[in-house]
């Protein structure tokens, strides 16, 4: 008895030893940054401090709530010797707009407006807008009416019909005049110098990147009646604790704060000086924008990322209900819209609320990698971040480097996470 006895406790935990196995083997979650990720991470990013084409470089990723990816290279400061780190500030130029959004939709979830409600309801500085046409032979602007009234949602997907070039024959030279984004000019002043400029185009027949969502950090101030930068603070930045995201970098963390680079040639930076690349940044100026401004620090960026991943709240603070997140991650641009500027070029994508949202795989491995349903946005420093909902993945990555990424760094950061593109075979 006491043999058999001892047979059956060693089946029931050889039974027991192999249940356990199965069910860890269950639990088991594939992540995409795994060890190959982060060694090709290492090897791109390193690569391009040492061919001298990025002074300094470093980026951090979260998946599945959980750090699986940081790293820093090169310099924040090379002539000071200061390396790249985790909490190096930089500027993030339009990464900037995205918070904005988000600082926007939570007056929507208060039912302080509708999308399609025109931006005039709100803004008479945007009533009445003519629309251009061209010069005549005297060279003087040709002007109709607008078909219709520029709306909240061309405020926030660029089909407002904004003008944003210098080579429009007259209309350009107005833009020049009015300097609407004068860092001298209130939020209401730019206001008016806009409202008062000729639309380049019919309102929601083209995406044209410009000054809109400088506008919706105007009209964040128009309906909720406090100063745009006292409301992202009170209702986006506070909450989630970005000590380090602000207009005006403090005197005492000047010397976390990197410096911008320009390339000039092949493995050849040249140093911009701290007074015109950071002259914005240094002191407290009337114009507070939406469109850009802001600087952050890798940690700080990747909490509003990562609040966006989890559907609007993080670690117990709520910014945004779950479908609000999900109306931004929508692309809201109607297959009409074919003219889209250089939008293309971050892939098969639409345009949600401040998001570029990605609608297709891509096409060929020469393309942008990327999941469909994942948004995101870059700055003029070649800055970029995206979210992931399908991987419950958000990656961040800062670099302070001009002009705007000149060396497929986008592309080989992005091959680097998820590895290069394989196209399936066509049946």
């Amino acid at each position: 008895m006491i043999k058999s006895s001892k047979t059956l406790l060693g089946i029931f935990v050889g039974f027991a030893f192999l249940f356990s196995s199965c069910t860890k083997q269950e639990e088991k979650v594939d992540f995409v940054v795994d060890e190959q990720a982060v060694a090709r991470l290492d090897s791109t990013l390193q690569a391009y401090v040492n061919s001298g084409n990025v002074a300094g470089i470093s980026a951090l990723i979260f998946e599945k709530d959980q750090e699986v990816y940081f790293n820093a290279f090169g310099f924040a400061n090379k002539e000071k010797n200061i390396p790249m780190d985790r909490n190096t500030i930089v500027q993030i130029y339009s990464m900037t707009k995205p918070i904005t959004g988000t600082s926007l939709m939570t007056l929507y979830e208060e039912g302080k407006f509708q999308m399609d409600d025109p931006l005039e309801k709100y803004a008479p500085e945007f009533a009445n807008m003519k629309v251009y046409q061209g010069v005549d032979e005297n060279g003087e602007m040709i002007l109709v009416d607008a078909d219709r009234p520029v709306t909240i949602r061309d405020i926030t997907r660029h089909t407002a019909g904004f003008p944003n070039r210098d080579n429009i024959p007259g209309l350009s030279d107005v833009m020049k005049e009015k300097d609407a984004r004068s860092y001298e000019n209130t939020l209401t002043v730019m206001a008016e110098k806009i409202g008062s400029t000729p639309l380049w185009f019919q309102p929601g027949t083209q995406w044209e990147y410009g000054q809109s969502v400088d506008v919706q950090a105007f009209l964040v101030e128009r309906i909720s009646g406090i100063p745009y930068e006292e409301y992202v603070q009170e209702h986006v930045l506070g909450p989630l604790q970005m000590n380090d995201t602000r207009y005006v970098v403090k005197e005492e963390d000047l010397g976390r704060f990197s410096a911008a680079y320009q390339r000039t040639g092949e493995g050849q930076l040249t140093q911009m000086p701290d007074s015109s690349a950071h002259a914005f940044n240094l002191k407290k100026w009337p114009l507070t924008p939406g469109g850009f401004g802001l600087t952050s620090t890798l940690d700080d960026y990747m909490t509003f990322a990562r609040m966006l991943v989890n559907k609007g709240t993080l670690d117990g603070t709520t910014i945004l209900k779950p479908e609000t997140v999900k109306l931004m991650a929508t692309n809201h641009l109607p297959d009409s819209v074919t003219e889209r500027s250089w939008l293309p070029s971050k892939g098969r994508v639409g345009f949600g609320i401040d998001f570029a949202v990605r609608t297709d795989p891509p096409a060929s491995p020469e393309e942008m990698n990327g999941v469909v349903g994942e948004f995101f946005w870059d700055g003029a420093a070649s800055t970029l971040f995206w979210v992931d909902p399908v991987n419950e993945l958000t990656a961040v990555m800062f670099v302070q480097l001009f002009p705007y990424d000149g060396i497929s760094l986008h592309k080989n950061f992005r091959d680097a996470v998820y590895g290069k593109i394989a196209l399936k075979p066509t049946q």
